[in-house]
């Protein structure tokens, strides 16, 4: 096999996403610009041009590189993001903050349960939108998918799940900030809350820093606590269906796993979450130069605007009413209930004031 065969595929594939990748870094580059001359969130601005940009995905010579950064750059700037942060960081939240946050965690999926059963809706839908607002939004929700039962109601709520959480964590990433400015809230307050509420990884990030230089790292460090979970919720959520599932006829293959989207598992573990957490680790053990981490640090800003730039030229509002009013009211009343658990915690405990 010639070399040229060999790379015609990787070939093709950078021709189909370079003209929507081209959009997005077009994006970031005029957020940066913005930034640069007259102030304000960089990431904020990425989004809001990203926003304006919509009707470009109707062009399907785009959407296959828009796809991309909103996928893949934003996964590979959330690793990164692991380098910049230590095991000792997290040790410095305390044990209060990390059982809060696990409570959080808990209470929002059993919320989800007992608000699913008060509409009429499924068991499976109430712990798919809890895990999702409660653990890590869209990746929560399709690893959870992944061990319920193989149904085309599961299939389809878990899609219209992804959406509905992404479009909250998005609009969480703009109204936090503002409102944690109105409570007069410290910047390690705000970094609890935002780490303890908001469902995306990236945007608590992005929500992160428009609290300061180191709000992104600080809400990252709580918003992990919270990750971290997902590996235990997963597996308990499949021991009790595998154990249900003895008991009645396997289905084919005595698979009782979900295939979502284009009919790939997604993984129990994120692998960008993987990698975040080896990243971390190395930069624990000290064994990552200075240098590096400061390159890996731009290099982890920079793909999140992109990624961001890219969520935002993929979105529209009108998404949100294809969910239908009892799916949008699971959603937002679990986003209300962590986010309402998470403030209180704060005040009465004084969660984050040692950050």
């Amino acid at each position: 096999m010639s070399i040229t065969t060999y790379l015609a595929p990787s070939v093709q594939h950078v021709q189909a996403r370079w003209p929507g990748v081209l959009v997005c870094v077009v994006v970031a580059l005029a957020a940066t610009f913005l930034t640069d001359h007259y102030g304000g969130p960089q990431l904020l601005y990425a989004l809001l041009i990203g926003l304006a940009l919509h009707f470009l995905m109707a062009d399907p010579r785009l959407s296959a590189g828009v796809n991309f950064c909103a996928r893949t750059a934003l996964r590979l700037g959330v690793a990164l993001l692991g380098l910049r942060i230590t095991w000792d960081q997290v040790a410095h939240l305390g044990w209060r903050t990390a059982l809060v946050i696990a409570l959080a965690v808990v209470l929002t999926i059993s919320f989800g349960l007992l608000v699913a059963k008060s509409l009429g809706r499924s068991r499976e839908e109430g712990l798919l939108s809890g895990c999702a607002v409660g653990i890590c939004g869209a990746s929560a929700a399709l690893a959870v998918a992944s061990v319920l039962p193989a149904t085309r109601e599961n299939e389809r709520f878990t899609l219209l799940t992804v959406v509905g959480v992404t479009l909250l964590s998005t609009l969480a990433m703009v109204v936090y900030p503002f409102a944690l400015q109105l409570l007069q809230m410290s910047s390690g307050q705000g970094a609890v809350f935002l780490g303890g509420t908001i469902h995306d990884v990236a945007q608590v990030v992005a929500a992160g820093m428009m609290l300061g230089p180191d709000g992104g790292e600080k809400a990252a460090l709580v918003k992990l606590l919270r990750v971290l979970m997902l590996l235990p919720v997963v597996l308990v959520i499949a021991s009790v269906y595998r154990r249900a599932s003895d008991k009645t006829e396997p289905t084919q293959g005595g698979a009782t796993t979900a295939i979502v989207g284009n009919g790939a598992r997604p993984p129990v573990l994120p692998a960008f979450l993987v990698g975040f957490v080896v990243l971390m680790t190395l930069a624990s053990l000290g064994w990552i130069p200075p240098r590096v981490n400061a390159i890996a640090g731009d290099a982890s800003r920079w793909l999140l605007v992109v990624a961001i730039a890219a969520a935002g030229v993929k979105t529209t509002f009108e998404e949100l009413l294809s969910l239908g009013w009892r799916a949008v009211a699971m959603l937002v009343a679990e986003t209300v209930f962590i986010a309402a658990f998470v403030l209180g915690a704060i005040l009465l405990l004084g969660l984050g004031s040692q950050l």
